[in-house]
Parts: C-alpha cells; structure tokens; sequence
C-alpha cells in the first residue's frame, strides 16, 4: 500500500493512521533525516483531532528510538510548523492534521529544515526505508544514543510576530469588522489574537475545539456559516480557515463567497502594482478557470498551471523564480512570507488590499467575470490508471468538440474521482457532466 498522498500520509485513524505504523514511519523518517541532521532535533505540531495525541506519541517514540530529539509545540497551524522548523533551526518538521478532512481521520505532512514540504523524491526515499524492516531494527539507538523530548508552549508569540510583519506596518484593521471561523482547529488561539492586535472588531466563530469538532460544520469547508455571520453582524467581511488553516475563504459584506481565482487574480495584480510580483507571473493550478488566466494576461501577468496541491504550486513557484500562486481551493502562498498555503497570512493580505483599495469586498473582489465551471466528486470503489479506461479517448474528444475544457484526476487522499469541465454555456455543461458521471460510474464501479 502506498503511504503518501497528495499531501503527505492520510487516512483513517486507527486504520491507516495506526500507532504501529506511525511509530514505524517516525522510525524511517529518522534514519532519512540523519544523513543531513546538524542540531539533531524535529519539530512536531498538531491539529485539535482527539486522535493527535495518539499520533503525536507513536512519532515521539518512533523519532527517539532512532536517537532524534522532539520538540513538541501542540495545536498550531501547518504554515507555522514550516515557519518555526526554519526559525527554531530543525532538521526536519512534522504536522499532525488531515486539514479540512472529518475528525476521524488524520494524517502527517513533513517539512525539511528550510520549512519547504518534501517533494516526491524524498517521500519515496522515507517509504523505501519504511518497508525495510533490516534498516529500521540496525538504526536503533541504545544507552546515551536515545533520543529525548520536550515540550513547549509559548512558540505561538513567535509566529503571530511573524505573521503580522507581512502586514503593512503603516496600516491598521482599526474600524473593520471582522469575521474569523477557525473552524474549531489549529489557528483557534493565533487567528483571533493577529487580528484583534492590528484593530480589528473581531467576530469568532469554531473556536471551541473538543477533539471532534474540526471542520464540523464549520470554517472553509462551510463558509455558508461566516456568511451568516457577516450578514448578522454587518461586517465588512468574513474569514473562514481550515482545520490546520493551510487555506482561507473569504466572504465579502453582502454574504457572498468569494471565487478562490477571483482572490488570485486580485492579489497578483495588488503585488504586480507595488512591483513585488516577481517575474510578474504567478503560479495556479488546472483547476484555475480560464477567466483568471484571461484577465491577468490583460494586465501583462502570466499564469502558469501546475499539478493540483500547493507543493505543487510552490515547486512550480521556486523553479520560475516566482513569489505568487496558489489553488483555487483557498490555498494561497506569497513566499516571501511563507513556505506553503498560509490561510492568516494570505487573509492579512486580501484585508490590505481591501483596506488600501477603500472599496467594498464585493467590489473589491470581483475583477472579471468567470467560465461556467462544472464539478463533481464522484464516490468509486478502485483506481486503475485513468488513460486506460476503455471509451475514455472517444469520451474526450466529444468534449473538446463542444469547446469544453476537463480535468479528470483522483483524489490524493479519499476513493473519490474528481471531473471538472469548464466552457460557455452552463447547460451544456450540465448535460455533459451528467455523461461523465455515467461514464466513470460505470468504469470505476
């Protein structure tokens, strides 16, 4: 069975997420991190799911065992792992979280000691030694070898500095009302607090975590709520993050969610206009709608797309010389603040163009027009190669003849096929997307 994913290693909890096998994999970790350790020390974070104290003790033990030191900082958000592997000098960081997924499941995301994510080549490597039962039992540690553990508690005011130094320091939040779901995860302590610093009339929703309420209802996964809230308490605009608040959706004043390539698309020209996009080019992903691609070209800015996840993006980001990009999804990522998706520092600059700007959210934030997009996540019981499914190519080429655009891919982490079609008229796509259904239902059954 293969151990990562899209983003990491995930899955049920007590399942794939097992103590034995996470001991095992802190152990495989360890030995990949030794040829490069300098200060011999990991850093290891959380979400708020009850089964993180499960995983964070199989990872403390497995990293032990093979003679690294652990530095414990509990419920924090995945960006600040990143952020504080680097600051704290780590050689490696681990965050527990399976993001926006249920409480039942969990997973672990990896960080080297620049705070980057492990691409492909070096999760291969970790699994290569994971399954090599001979290397795990030589690397053992015994008597002064084993390593230790610590736990510490006040890194929060390291991050929330960091955090709030990629705002304008000549600006303040002073006369805003703001919304903020953490919907009951990582960021529930450090959101509210940046937010309240810079001046903000703050408004907090999914701040109450009990182990099963991440993502219930709450945060990006249910902006509806932050809409509500934004109507009820007439603010200027509402701010939903995930549970390990990696992404952010915003809502403007009227209620409406706005369109992750939308928030893209102003972004990259607010850097463009303040000369700080670099290459003025930025990275999306496939999924991005054409709109956003089509409406930055009108402003000289060019879009590349890379493979769905935000190491993808940020791969793609490092290897153009870019500073810009993200996922349509809410995953966005300025790096000249951070190594991957950062849902506070990505919302601290949308809250700055809107204070800048004078404009409204709604207005603020509707730059173009989009494509009538189309997508479904479709429930599938296996995952042979997409290419090889018989009627696939005929299935295609009708699609391209009615001018649509697709994307069929599975997701990294569910049994779950995703189809997105995009093109000019929404009944067509409609009509077609029910063909597609039909098709992989049938394929994939």
């Amino acid at each position: 069975m293969a151990l990562f994913g899209t983003d990491g290693v995930r899955g049920k909890a007590g399942e794939k997420i097992n103590a034995m096998d996470v001991m095992k994999l802190a152990m495989a970790t360890g030995i990949y991190c030794r040829q490069f350790a300098k200060t011999n020390r990991i850093l290891v974070g959380k979400d708020t799911r009850r089964s993180g104290y499960m995983v964070e003790n199989a990872l403390v033990s497995g990293l032990t065992a093979v003679g690294f030191d652990v530095v414990q900082i509990g419920p924090m958000p995945t960006p600040a792992i990143a952020f504080l592997t680097e600051n704290m000098r780590c050689d490696a960081g681990i965050m527990i979280s399976a993001s926006h997924n249920p409480y039942y499941d969990n997973g672990i995301k990896f960080f080297d000691c620049t705070g980057n994510k492990l691409n492909r080549e070096k999760e291969s490597a970790i699994e290569e030694i994971f399954h090599d039962d001979a290397a795990i039992k030589a690397a053992q540690a015994t008597y002064k070898a084993i390593g230790k553990s610590k736990r510490i508690d006040d890194v929060i005011g390291r991050y929330i500095v960091h955090i709030k130094n990629s705002f304008p320091r000549s600006m303040t939040l002073a006369g805003k009302r703001i919304v903020i779901d953490c919907a009951n995860g990582a960021a529930y302590k450090v959101a509210p607090t940046i937010l309240q610093e810079l001046g903000a009339d703050v408004i907090v929703l999914g701040a109450n975590p009990d182990g099963f309420n991440i993502n219930e209802g709450c945060g990006a996964m249910y902006p509806t709520n932050t809409a509500k809230a934004v109507l009820e308490y007439r603010a200027d605009i509402g701010i939903a993050l995930d549970g390990d608040a990696d992404r952010v959706v915003v809502v403007d004043e009227k209620g409406n969610i706005i369109d992750g390539d939308k928030l893209l698309a102003v972004l990259a020209l607010h850097l463009k206009s303040q000369n700080l996009l670099a290459g003025d080019a930025m990275v999306a992903t496939v999924m991005s709608n054409y709109g956003l691609e089509e409406y930055l070209s009108q402003h000289g800015i060019k879009v590349y797309r890379s493979a769905v996840g935000d190491k993808y993006v940020v791969e793609m980001m490092q290897a153009n010389g870019l500073n810009f990009g993200g996922e349509q999804s809410g995953h966005v990522i300025f790096s000249d603040y951070a190594k991957t998706g950062d849902g506070l520092s990505s919302a601290l600059q949308a809250l700055a163009f809107l204070v800048q700007s004078n404009l409204p959210a709604s207005k603020a934030f509707d730059p173009y027009t989009s494509y009538p997009q189309k997508l479904l996540n479709l429930a599938i019981n296996k995952k042979p190669e997409i290419s090889t499914l018989q009627g696939l190519e005929a299935l295609e080429s009708e699609i391209s003849s009615k001018g649509m655009r697709h994307l069929f891919r599975y997701s990294g982490t569910e049994n779950k096929i995703r189809l997105l079609l995009e093109g000019k008229n929404k009944d067509d796509l409609d009509a077609m997307m029910k063909q597609c259904e039909e098709f992989f239902k049938k394929a994939l059954a």
